[in-house]
């Protein structure tokens, strides 16, 4: 039996993602640290599902932790990440080896990035855990104008991952 996207939303009981798609938190550690870089305490991860279906988009938008996505259902997705000194690349997200798939990929604190579903009328499962944890205290997302300041190199992925205005 197939299972659809609005099956794992219903199942899962996701809600809206402010950068895009839908989310649900699954585990946070109970041990909690003081990290240099982030205000106050953290878990040492979190970790939740993730599902963006291929009308969507998970738009540009940056951490202060890593986050290591792992790859559960549906179609491959790419990671688009541009990293701390402004290098594009992107990561496929999937269980098609032959493909270019990985069935984890890590995205490093500081990068900027997003993510969409290669396949149409699809959609993508998968996991995601942030060390430190995650608070969205840390979470930011970019317009297009801001990107365009410091990397008017990569103008066309910026103007199809970014918001023309954060809602």
């Amino acid at each position: 039996m197939k299972i659809e996207a609005k099956q794992w939303i219903e199942f899962l009981q996701m809600e809206k993602h402010p950068e895009g798609g839908y989310y649900k938190s699954s585990f946070t550690s109970i041990n909690q640290m003081e990290f240099a870089a982030h205000d106050g305490e953290r878990p040492l991860y979190t970790s939740i599902y993730f599902l963006l279906r291929s009308e969507d988009l998970s738009h540009f938008h940056r951490l202060k932790s890593d986050e290591l996505w792992y790859f559960h259902a549906g179609s491959a997705l790419t990671v688009h990440m541009i990293d701390e000194e402004g290098e594009y690349r992107q990561e496929r997200l999937g269980i098609g080896i032959a493909d270019g798939g990985k069935p984890q990929v890590l995205v490093k604190k500081g990068s900027i990035f997003g993510s969409t579903v290669d396949s149409e009328n699809s959609f993508s499962l998968v996991g995601c855990m942030v060390a430190p944890g995650f608070d969205f205290k840390d979470f930011e997302l970019f317009t297009q104008q801001q990107l365009m300041q410091d990397y008017p190199q990569h103008q066309e992925i910026i103007e199809r991952l970014a918001y023309e205005d954060i809602p």
